[in-house]
């Protein structure tokens, strides 16, 4: 079986133009993973476990969790329910459902996904991004997964309407927590270029006037997913989820350094809106 799963080695850029100038870029790699060889990709790489401990580790608890009502009328997640994953509670499993929401069934098609994995236990995703096939390869629709600090997460969907050639476009409010130096009912502007052997995604901030006023792009070249590049990153970027917490934290320091405007998490609450995984003491 031929491996269709890859690595990105990838840079991220990130100018603020208002209220104040601030630019940044830093060296990725992210990992694309045709959801369907996550055990083939267990079995045949030394470096990469599913849902197990290792260097990398792909784990179903790091993306979506469907929420299901219990007969007291609590609410539980799928995959709360038992520590192995099964066919039930798989992030395949998972977006597929989620998928069906929005009407799309992906029946013998391909979900890929373009993510950070666990690096020796640990990760945070800022955000990953769901590119969907049918049976023939072509593209059906895409989910982007943003994530804040607190581990909360929103899912953007982008179905045929919003395909224009290679290339799925959308603008649409947040509503949704992300940089406490950002309001929350600002606009995404996506534009995610379908992965091929380069990776290019822009997604823009406009405000409630429609003035852009933060860039940001993820552009990169595709590696082969093997034990010699696995090794290669992580020593060429050395625990890459941590230095993205870490980066985050220092970028905001910056900020609040240069006094733009401040929001408090707990702060315009209305505001955040379609939130899995709501941070427990929001």
């Amino acid at each position: 079986m031929n491996i269709t799963s890859f690595i990105y080695s990838a840079k991220v850029m990130h100018h603020r133009l208002a209220p104040k100038k601030h630019s940044f870029w830093y060296n990725v790699y992210m990992f694309y993973i045709d959801l369907d060889e996550l055990e083939t990709l267990d079995k045949k790489l030394r470096w990469f476990s599913y849902n197990k401990f290792n260097l990398f580790s792909f784990r179903d608890k790091d993306h979506i969790e469907l929420e299901r009502k219990t007969g007291s009328g609590k609410t539980k997640t799928l995959t709360s329910q038992i520590s192995k994953p099964t066919i039930q509670n798989s992030i395949k499993q998972q977006i597929t459902t989620y998928l069906k929401s929005h009407n799309v069934e992906i029946g013998n098609g391909k979900i890929k996904l373009l993510t950070n994995l666990s690096v020796l236990g640990y990760n945070f995703n800022p955000v990953s991004f769901y590119f969907c096939f049918d049976e023939n390869n072509f593209p059906l629709c895409a989910v982007v997964e943003i994530s804040n600090t607190y581990h909360e997460m929103k899912m953007f969907f982008f179905g045929k309407d919003e395909l224009d050639g290679n290339t799925f476009r959308q603008r649409t409010q947040k509503h949704f927590y992300v940089s406490p130096f950002i309001d929350l009912d600002s606009f995404f502007d996506f534009n995610l270029v379908i992965p091929t052997e380069k990776l290019e995604i822009k997604i823009d901030d406009y405000d409630k006037d429609g003035e852009r006023f933060f860039i940001s792009t993820l552009k990169g070249e595709q590696k082969a997913l093997s034990n010699a590049n696995m090794l290669r990153y992580f020593f060429a970027i050395p625990m890459i989820p941590l230095r993205v917490m870490g980066l985050i934290h220092w970028q905001a320091f910056k900020l609040w350094l240069k006094k733009i405007n401040y929001h408090p998490k707990a702060a315009n609450q209305h505001l955040q809106k379609d939130v899995y995984k709501p941070y427990k003491n929001n």
